[in-house]
């Protein structure tokens, strides 16, 4: 049975992070969990990371244009970060806020829109939905450079009612419309060729003779509004509270049904949504605010191994847990570091296993949960951690290793401390029998001698590829 304290700042560090190797978890159990809360939750506490130390390595990641892997300084700050809760608030809102360079065609763009998300993450949602609203790859994504005041476009209007706000049912045809008119002259400033130097940043720009200024009447108010305007009354409404509650539950605490379905259903846990969105009401939509609430609830710390891993969160996990020995660094161990010719293949890992950071098959996002695992993406999963683990020159494998020299080396025990290290994991008495069952013909492991040393660090590494095979590991 693993240590409960080691388990529960497990999970805190699953969903609030990419999860932690065991000196890691250890080391936060001594401060405390409400302690380690609050750390996650000031980011600017820690010392952020030089972008340009991935750039000399990569210089042509900078102003990625279309790149093929536009996304990998971004799978780097994720591996590296010291501030993970940071990070993994700037993949909410890209899930959120979908917008994909298979439109755009302009990486840059969209990662610029990705740092606005890093900087505002745990601030005011209200903020974020302006910024959003004025960002030059969401404006050309859904089409608000074609909203003019004689010409309404209502897809901007419509998206931002009922995927970023709102969600269906919850507003009229009428709104939509009066929605869009408050937009219309949100645009972007016309676009450089980019030939023959490549593409120039785009930039917001408001033209207020192309602005609808008429009076509009939106889900009950009245008035000459512009975009900000629309955006504080949608704050106003309890639906809007509700609705980013559930995203919030959907993403850290446990698998909902697709969000196009939630009109019609009801949420896991009724209770806690309400909770949250009370929350988000009572703060001003203060995220750091609403996070504390949640990682500090009973109903968070029972929802253990009930999401299934997005491939980021597959990827970037395992590669914290293993970590690495090359430059430049990386946090998870003090002496290691992070390869930056991984990187391209660890952001290319994510795409394979089903999520294509940057380039979001819709405006509604990717699907979650059970919808991730198929029967591709699995085996692209598990030769994925088997690699990773397998690794005897990875530092985590080797704690792995030197932790089972000192705490025994009976089959059973062998098979828990891997169990324990890797997760902690609780699997089902079968399971656990079956991989007793493989090792015990060789006994137990030996490390009187080199031979026996390298010999059982090679059936750990066996057993670690067993063990990130099980459908447990695939649960966050």
């Amino acid at each position: 049975m693993a240590d409960s304290a080691i388990a529960l700042m497990a999970h805190l560090m699953r969903r609030a992070g990419f999860g932690a190797p065991r000196s890691e978890l250890e080391a936060r159990v001594s401060r405390g969990y409400e302690e380690t809360v609050e750390e996650l939750l000031h980011p600017e506490d820690q010392e952020p990371l030089d972008i340009y130390e991935f750039l000399r390595y990569l210089p042509w990641q900078w102003h990625a244009g279309n790149l093929d892997v536009g996304q990998a300084s971004w799978v780097w700050r994720m591996i590296s970060t010291r501030a993970p809760l940071q990070e993994k608030m700037t993949a909410f809102y890209h899930g959120l806020f979908a917008t994909g360079v298979a439109k755009v065609d302009h990486y840059h763009e969209i990662v610029d829109m990705v740092d606005m998300f890093r900087d505002r993450a745990l601030g005011k949602y209200g903020d974020i939905l302006v910024d959003v609203a004025r960002n030059p790859a969401m404006i050309y994504w859904l089409d608000n450079n074609q909203n003019h005041a004689d010409s309404v476009n209502e897809n901007w209007g419509r998206e931002l009612l009922e995927l970023f706000t709102m969600g269906v049912g919850s507003y009229t045809e009428q709104d939509v419309m009066e929605c869009s008119r408050a937009f219309t002259g949100w645009t972007i400033t016309p676009k450089i060729p980019r030939y023959p130097m490549g593409r120039f940043d785009w930039t917001f720009e408001y033209k207020d003779f192309d602005h609808d200024d008429g009076e509009k009447t939106f889900l009950g108010h009245t008035g000459r509004f512009n975009g900000e305007d629309v955006i504080e009354i949608i704050l106003q409404q309890p639906a809007t509270a509700y609705f980013i509650a559930r995203h919030l539950y959907n993403f850290f605490v446990a698998d909902e049904a697709q969000v196009s379905a939630w009109s019609v259903t009801r949420p896991r846990d009724p209770e806690a949504v309400d909770l949250l969105a009370g929350a988000l009401m009572d703060s001003g939509y203060d995220m750091r605010s609403v996070l504390r609430l949640l990682f500090n609830s009973d109903f968070f710390k029972a929802s253990r191994f009930a999401k299934v891993k997005s491939p980021f969160e597959a990827v970037v996990g395992a590669v914290r847990l293993v970590g690495d020995d090359q430059s430049p660094k990386y946090v998870g161990y003090s002496d290691v570091s992070t390869s930056i010719p991984d990187i391209m293949e660890w952001s290319n890992q994510i795409t394979y296993m089903g999520q294509d950071l940057l380039n979001p098959p819709s405006v509604e996002g990717w699907h979650t949960g059970t919808e991730w695992i198929n029967s591709g993406s699995l085996m692209k999963r598990t030769n994925f951690f088997a690699e990773m683990f397998s690794d005897l020159d990875r530092p985590g494998t080797r704690y792995i290793v030197g932790r089972l020299k000192s705490e025994g080396s009976s089959p059973e025990t062998f098979v828990d401390t891997c169990l324990d290290l890797v997760g902690p994991l609780e699997i089902d008495d079968e399971s656990r029998d079956e991989l007793v069952a493989h090792t015990s013909p060789d006994g137990a492991l030996e490390w009187d001698t080199q031979d026996q040393s390298e010999a059982s660090a090679q059936r750990v590494a066996e057993m670690l590829q067993l063990i990130v095979s099980l459908r447990e590991y695939q649960l966050a």
